[in-house]
């Protein structure tokens, strides 16, 4: 059987996405609703990754560890194959996630009271971090047509004046827009007028659809590189998010070294045992397993759109450029968010995300989870209609 048509019953793997719907919906039983709700993929490991860790299993210490320089390679190599980016190993640190990577830049450069900025409808660990480390978090609503984002550069630059730090989503999180080179240019020149560091979140660069190209920030960002942090990890494109691996990139040696002291004062600068061998497999040999999954992907989303936007008139979904989410439009059909949320978990039986999770500029829209096999996938959009018609 083909690797992504193949179902496995993740109820007893401790999987937040299977495991923890009562909770996070707030619902007494979700054992019969179908969860395509948080962005992890319903999809085996690439058998070379499985295959790695399961001969590191064979080994039966499992002291600390460290990435190697071969992993650092790895990812360098890969870097510059899909997306034309040149990455020296010694730009990288290493950390357990996206999420504690960005906590650990924003807690070493800003300090409490100053403030991030952020473009919501975005990823809500983006405003929720900051917060939580007592800083204050500006918002520049993105401006939206026919599911078309783009960024309101009056109001971007006017927020730009009370910030520190810039979080860029790319590409974008929920909406799966991929940012132009002319618009990265335009955010490089604007926070280097306002002197604002610029954190940009990758985890999902390599997630782009055909006939679409992603830009790294570093690869427009000119002799203003050095303002910039970016997250990159494979835990996304390979559905290894449990393995908790990321890297921040720095080509300044002094940010660097700052971040290196802060790591080593909170305990985070290495990782668990099997990071640095999935790491390793996935980026060197992971690359068929990865056409392979967007080929997939292309056909769910042309599965998706055509039965929802059909059976469901005044739904609107514009197509994603990359990632594996769809970012649903019901603005038309008149209900509210409590309505929207209550039908799809009660009659529907399927638990996708509401819009005003990434801000209120999301309200009106659900996230919807497609990367599943086909058989779940339309199963899942099934209820999606039963719970809208």
């Amino acid at each position: 059987m083909n690797l992504f048509e193949q179902t496995h019953d993740r109820r007893d793997s401790r999987s937040v996405k299977w495991g923890r719907m009562e909770s996070v919906y707030g619902i007494q039983d979700a054992s019969g609703i179908l969860p395509m709700w948080v962005a992890d993929m319903d999809f085996p490991a690439p058998p070379p990754v499985t295959d790695a860790l399961r001969e590191r299993l064979e080994h039966p210490i499992f002291g600390y560890s460290y990435i190697c320089e071969e992993c650092k390679t790895a990812a360098a190599n890969w870097l510059k194959k899909r997306h034309g980016l040149t990455v020296e190993t010694d730009w990288m640190l290493f950390h357990q996630g996206v999420i504690p990577a960005m906590a650990s830049i924003i807690d070493v450069f800003t300090d409490i009271g100053d403030h991030v900025l952020v473009t919501p409808p975005v990823y809500p660990p983006f405003f929720s971090i900051p917060k939580n480390l007592g800083r204050g978090v500006l918002y520049s609503e993105l401006t939206e047509q026919d599911g078309e984002y783009t960024i309101d550069w009056v109001d971007f630059e006017a927020k730009l004046e009370k910030a520190q730090l810039f979080i860029l989503c790319n590409p974008h999180n929920p909406g799966g827009k991929l940012w132009t080179p002319t618009e990265l240019e335009n955010i490089v020149q604007l926070c280097t007028r306002h002197d604002v560091l610029i954190l940009s979140d990758e985890i999902h660069s390599d997630l782009i659809h055909a006939g679409e190209t992603h830009t790294p920030l570093l690869s427009v960002a000119g002799s203003e590189r050095n303002r910039i942090f970016t997250c990159i990890a494979p835990t996304k494109t390979f559905n290894l998010a449990g393995i908790q691996a990321a890297m921040i990139v720095s080509p300044d040696s002094d940010k660097r070294s700052r971040l290196e002291q802060h790591m080593q004062a909170h305990g985070t600068g290495s990782l668990n045992a099997f990071a640095p061998v999935a790491w390793k497999a996935a980026y060197e040999q992971g690359e068929p397993w990865l056409n392979e999954l967007l080929e997939v992907l292309a056909h769910h989303i042309d599965y998706a759109l055509e039965r929802l936007e059909r059976e469901l008139p005044g739904l609107k979904i514009r197509r994603p450029q990359s990632t594996y989410l769809l970012w649903i439009d019901y603005r038309a059909l008149g209900f509210t968010e409590d309505e929207v949320m209550k039908r799809l978990l009660e009659k529907g039986k399927v638990a996708l995300e509401p819009g005003s999770k990434y801000g209120e500029a999301g309200r009106g829209f659900l996230r919807m989870n497609i990367a599943c096999p086909t058989q779940t996938l339309e199963d899942g959009v099934s209820r999606v209609i039963r719970a809208l018609r």
